[in-house]
């Protein structure tokens, strides 16, 4: 655990570290796109934050390298140099779209192109654990489809729901969390060696997206582009096929002692795939809705629009750090709550504890003026917008500060003009001031006359 959690902050400090300097270079290269209509943000923000990211990713993989017990994985396993393929293919993919922008089809095809060379290098699925049954086999086509399939499926997941200020990274961060606690149990439990490269996997992704997020987290000094956000979901989906389809449950049962406890045991492994599509369900279902809702209206698929589920929570009435906390709720339950069913005894706890966070989450969701404030002893080096006063955050806020300007007009043209505003003037006042002129007006041309 130890290694792992040095490979976690060493990849965090890289990525905080190098994000600096990857902000001027994105302003100084003009990777600032104008303000869209379907943005929420107001002014153009620097992207290709996914720079930064990636030179977390490589820091963190060459520590790892150089560990005792991580070191071993370079040399058994060929999943690190095919996630470093994948990673880098996807990587500049995104890199290219954040500066100059890349047809929707073109970018399919390149995630797809990054997907096959990891196949092409080994990370495929190869079985299919089925309870009752044990692993079932598929052909390498299949094993090619599935893992096609689920890094574009993922990848475009995580890049739909980057939408507001530290929602992409923080949503995969909890993700990873979740993955690691999972992985990292079968390894240590029940010594599923193959289990070790998914550890390795979601530890550096902690890193990646910790590293960011304080300078992602509303107001935003810099976003991750989709050179980050692809490289993220891509590296979701190598966590997931890489301990998909080589866990055998036989080992889970010898240590078990019941095939019943082995399939409690395995539950979020026995459909392909399911620990890794819970942890993220709230991107995929906004992925569903947002392809069900183009299509519906005849455009396509790919067309970009303002309805997803972050953008209906900021439609509703929440503030935008509301708007994030509300999907960090979520997406911690549904992925927290899949890996504490594997380890629980019962399910009645879990399905009791799982009740009590969805009351807690709608009434989070019913207090419109709830204001999230960090501990008083982080507020020293968190955004103003997270300190406990009031005024800061005001002044951080565009639309409260639009609002105090507009109820402050009246009463500046009042003092300015000496005289009650226009819209306060009757009729016949009005009228009368347009046949005579204002007092400025008539004694300025009779001043300049005498000098």
């Amino acid at each position: 655990m130890r290694e792992y959690l040095l490979v976690l902050f060493v990849t965090a400090a890289v990525t905080y570290l190098l994000v600096s300097p990857v902000r001027k270079f994105a302003i100084a290269a003009g990777a600032m796109p104008a303000v869209r209509a379907r943005d929420v943000h107001r002014e153009p923000t620097p992207r290709l934050g996914g720079i930064a990211m990636f030179g977390g990713l490589c820091a963190g993989l060459l520590v790892a390298s150089q560990l005792t017990n991580i070191g071993r994985l370079f040399i058994q396993s060929a999943d690190i140099r095919a996630l470093l393929a994948g990673a880098g293919i996807m990587w500049i993919l995104g890199v290219l779209d954040d500066k100059w922008g890349v047809d929707a089809l073109v970018k399919l095809g390149g995630q797809m192109i990054a997907a096959g060379v990891m196949v092409w290098q080994g990370v495929t699925v190869i079985s299919i654990p089925v309870p009752g049954v044990g692993p079932v086999a598929v052909t390498p086509t299949q094993g090619m489809i599935i893992s096609v399939a689920l890094v574009v499926v993922m990848v475009n997941a995580v890049n739909f729901i980057d939408g507001l200020d530290g929602l992409a990274a923080g949503m995969v961060c909890i993700a990873a969390m979740a993955f690691f606690l999972y992985s990292y149990r079968l390894w240590i439990g029940y010594g599923v060696n193959d289990a070790a490269p998914a550890v390795l996997f979601s530890a550096v992704l902690i890193g990646m997206c910790l590293g960011f997020l304080p300078h992602n987290l509303h107001p935003a000094r810099i976003f991750m582009g989709d050179s980050g956000s692809m490289m993220l979901g891509l590296m979701l989906a190598v966590a997931a096929i890489s301990i998909t389809g080589r866990v055998d449950p036989d080992l889970v049962t010898a240590v078990t002692g019941s095939q019943t406890a082995t399939v409690h045991a395995l539950v979020p492994i026995y459909i392909p795939l399911l620990l890794p599509l819970t942890v993220i369900a709230l991107p995929l279902a906004d992925l569903l809705l947002a392809v069900v809702r183009r299509t519906w209206a005849g455009k396509s698929p790919f067309a970009a629009d303002k309805q997803h589920l972050h953008h209906r929570l900021l439609q509703v009435g929440h503030s935008h750090s509301r708007a994030v906390l509300i999907m960090y709720f979520w997406a911690a339950l549904i992925a927290f709550g899949t890996v504490a069913f594997s380890v629980t005894n019962t399910g009645r706890t879990v399905v009791l504890a799982f009740a009590g966070l969805c009351l807690v989450g709608l009434v989070v969701l019913l207090m419109p003026r709830f204001r999230p404030h960090a501990p008083r002893a982080v507020q020293a080096i968190v955004p103003p917008r997270y300190r406990k006063g009031r005024t800061e955050e005001s002044v951080a806020d565009p639309a409260v500060a639009a609002e105090a300007a507009a109820a402050a007009e009246p009463a500046a043209e009042e003092a300015e003009t000496g005289a009650p505003a226009m819209a306060e003037l009757s009729a016949k006042d009005k009228a009368l001031l347009s046949r005579i002129g204002s007092g400025a007006t008539a004694v300025g041309p009779r001043s300049r006359a005498k000098g």
